[in-house]
């Protein structure tokens, strides 16, 4: 083994050293494996990119010119003798885990994840490992979703509702994930699925590998009247704007974790909150972390500390923090390309 950690944390990311090689840097390097396309995970400036292959088009749309080599599932690739692999993260598509062996020792490193199988995102895979580094975002006891299928009814029965008193539904999630999600499970039948700039664009990008109901994006000739009665799904950033000002009569709503809590929903001045996350919850970061057989656990953003402490002293593991600038479901905001899309 290593004289020391496989893995270590620096001012730049997530680094091996044996390799010569970051992962999900948050500072430019030479060399570096990105987990999913998220802008806190996927940042401009390496000099070479290597990710799953089916994220080469979402990070080329979000940084432009990139120097990129994508790889297959399971696919093992060997620099200066450490061997790695992506595995899927269930988080968004072409979400990884970054598997990290040498010498016979195995660190695996989640990016973010989630346990429920989607039913578009590639499922997530667990990975047995002596060193297991995860996020936990939503790592408190209150976090326990309800299952995908229930949600989304209660969103379709939201949208009929509305569409009974002549009003658009418009509906909030970030442009990579929960836009495709939304899509992906809100029900046609009801009918027409409109969509922002930002979201319309980057689900053109992906419907080249995946499987997403028909849309109408939203332009400057779009009218009120054609709007009524539909569903919108636009990202957070388009709240309370000008573009959102042609949908009156309208009803809000926004899919997230964070909807938990009832507060936010107020904060953000939203009329209904579903609880939809891409992030696991409580249950699903403790069984996972279970499952993997690691001894130790570093938690890298979300409620590390809580987390952390709960494992060493209720699971006898021995964990702890390491400060990165993963953000969450923040980092999950539009890149600054897709913020300058228009509708």
């Amino acid at each position: 083994m290593p004289k020391h950690p496989l893995l270590i944390f620096n001012t730049k990311g997530i680094y091996c050293k044996e390799a010569d090689v970051y992962i999900d840097a948050w500072k430019p390097v030479d060399k570096c494996i990105i987990t999913h396309g998220h802008a806190d995970h996927s940042r401009w400036g390496h000099k070479q990119y290597i990710t799953h292959h089916n994220n080469v088009p979402i990070i080329k749309h979000r940084l432009g010119d990139i120097t990129v080599a994508g790889k297959e599932w399971g696919e093992t690739f060997t620099i200066n003798g450490v061997k790695f692999s992506l595995h899927p993260a269930g988080h968004i598509v072409a979400s990884s885990q970054v598997r990290v062996e040498y010498k016979g020792e195995v660190w695996v490193f989640t990016g973010d994840f989630k346990t429920e199988n989607d039913g578009i995102a590639e499922p997530f895979e667990l990975i047995k490992c002596n060193t297991f580094i995860t996020e936990c975002t939503f790592g408190l006891p209150a976090f326990k979703w309800t299952p995908q299928k229930q949600v989304f009814e209660d969103i379709n029965n939201w949208w009929a509702a509305n569409q009974t008193e002549n009003k658009t539904s418009i509906i909030f999630g970030y442009s990579l994930g929960k836009a495709q999600r939304l899509l992906k499970h809100i029900d046609p039948s009801i009918g027409k699925i409109y969509t922002h700039g930002a979201i319309e664009n980057m689900t053109q990008v992906l419907r080249e590998n995946y499987d997403f109901h028909q849309t109408i994006r939203i332009t400057r000739e779009t009218t009120k009247k054609e709007l009524l009665g539909n569903i919108v799904i636009a990202p957070p950033s388009a709240h309370g704007g000008t573009w959102i000002r042609k949908m009156v009569p309208y009803v809000t709503a926004s899919a997230s974790g964070w909807m938990t809590f009832r507060g936010a929903r107020r904060r953000r001045a939203i009329d209904r909150g579903f609880v939809l996350s891409d992030h696991a919850d409580w249950d699903g970061l403790l069984e996972t972390v279970k499952a993997t057989g690691a001894q130790k656990v570093i938690a890298t953003h979300g409620y590390t500390d809580i987390f952390s402490r709960y494992l060493r002293e209720e699971m006898g593991l021995d964990a702890r923090t390491e400060k990165t600038q993963y953000e969450g479901e923040q980092g999950e905001l539009e890149s600054k390309k897709e913020k300058e899309d228009e509708a």
